[in-house]
């Protein structure tokens, strides 16, 4: 499914960021993310950013390099021609970048791999769900007789929404409801392989979502990324509960009960040191982990998840932390920084398209705003010293953990640097001769 890590570091084939340079022994999937333009769609995302983007820098450098020309033919001052040459081509790149933007943003990022290999670029839509099928269903036939571990990462529900035929129309909630309903039967036709194939009371099944609904998707009055329901904010927010809080459904006959409800903190992070323990083997002692295992909780065997304290980013920037006491069960939630909605009162940044990070585009708090998550799940009622006697005990001991926090942390490059996020020719995948990038694996076999 959708890798999302990249692929390449110096070269268009050292793979240093793809899966089988990560623990995996097989992969099929996206690379990157999914796209408007990988269904061809009129609004499209990456491929509008890009093209303000190299518009505005062509413009500025056709401006310069024409004032110093004029300024060189009329002696207005003293330049060399090499200079001039130079922003000359400087303005040619960039001019390239943003025609080709205009059609390749397609070809260069929505593109299927089987390990290294490239099959399909750009790839087919139409066909992507089945072909994710049967290499998940192919691979769990292939692998029973042994212990085996499969991650499937759905391009449901994701935008631009791609449903087949069969499913469109199928749900009362539009687009993405038929979106839901598709992904919901591709997890049961796995799940019936698992009982097909007699693994279902040897094989623990977690399914979950890496973030909330993101509320900016629209298309006209249709909203196309799902809705939060009381909880505040969504996708792309560091600490309003509705980017971060998500269900999780886990499933394992004969060894965990069947219908128990678990009201407890937990997170995406807990999945690594739950495989190890599954697997037998032990976690890292040489760095901090934050993840913990969920088996206790989940068997019963304890009443309380192992995380006190959480800490929730936006992009390097922490923007909220909460604290689950656990002799009370109340949860706290401290918001350091909180992104400013456009509208006001909307809850989403409908005025950027995604909401920032950091800069004018957020509001830091101090002292932070505080919740009691327990009695307000939708944090509709910040706290403050008048209104909450543990206020400033609380507010402080959230502080101390987070300085505990930012000790374990070792810096790292910024994934989302702009030197990050530029398009480099020379780490494109392709499997033509680049540019002319495009092919298609015989009759889509899987």
């Amino acid at each position: 499914g959708k890798w999302h890590m990249g692929v390449n570091c110096k070269s268009r084939r050292d793979h240093c960021h793809h899966p089988l340079n990560h623990g995996f022994d097989y992969f099929y999937g996206m690379p990157f993310t999914l796209l408007n333009e990988c269904q061809g769609t009129d609004d499209p995302e990456l491929a509008k950013s890009l093209q303000d983007t190299y518009w505005l820098y062509t413009q500025m450098i056709i401006c310069g390099v024409l004032t110093l020309l004029i300024g060189k033919l009329t002696n207005l001052f003293s330049l060399k021609w090499k200079i001039i040459v130079c922003l000359a081509i400087c303005g040619l790149l960039y001019f390239i970048s943003w025609f080709s933007s205009y059609g390749f943003t397609k070809y260069w990022n929505c593109i299927l791999m089987r390990n290294h290999d490239i099959t399909e670029q750009p790839m087919n839509v139409e066909k992507t769900t089945s072909n994710m099928l049967k290499e998940a269903v192919s691979f769990i036939e292939r692998s029973k007789h042994r212990p085996f571990l499969l991650l499937v990462s759905l391009l449901h529900v994701h935008t631009p929404l791609i449903t087949t035929k069969k499913f469109l129309g199928r749900s009362r909630h539009g687009l993405y409801g038929d979106n839901v309903e598709e992904m919901d039967w591709m997890v049961g036709k796995l799940l019936d392989v698992i009982d097909k194939e007699g693994l279902k009371n040897t094989t623990f099944i977690y399914f979950a979502s890496d973030h909330g609904g993101s509320l900016e998707a629209h298309r006209g009055n249709a909203q196309l990324g799902g809705c939060n329901g009381i909880y505040k904010g969504g996708k792309g927010m560091g600490g309003w509960e509705g980017g971060i809080r998500v269900p999780g459904v886990v499933r394992w006959p004969g060894v965990l009960p069947a219908g128990t409800v678990i009201n407890e903190p937990t997170s995406l992070m807990d999945i690594f040191p739950t495989v190890v323990h599954l697997a037998g083997g032990a976690v890292p002692q040489d760095r901090v982990i934050d993840g913990r295992t969920l088996l206790p909780l989940l068997q019963g065997t304890v009443q309380h998840s192992e995380h006190e304290f959480m800490f929730h980013y936006c992009g390097v920037f922490l923007h909220a932390a909460r604290w689950h006491q656990k002799d009370s069960g109340t949860v706290w939630k401290a918001h350091y920084a909180t992104p400013v909605f456009q509208p006001e009162a909307s809850g989403a940044c409908f005025g950027r398209g995604i909401c920032p990070c950091f800069g004018d585009g957020v509001t830091y708090h101090d002292p932070p705003l505080l919740f009691d998550l327990s009695q307000d799940p939708s944090e509709a009622n910040p706290l403050s010293a008048d209104t909450e006697p543990l206020f400033n005990t609380v507010t402080r001991r959230i502080g101390e953990a987070v300085e505990e926090h930012r000790k374990t942390l070792t810096p790292v490059p910024q994934q989302l640097s702009p030197y990050n996020n530029i398009w480099k020719p020379w780490l494109q995948p392709c499997c033509g001769t680049f540019p002319f990038c495009w092919c298609e694996e015989e009759n889509n076999k899987a």
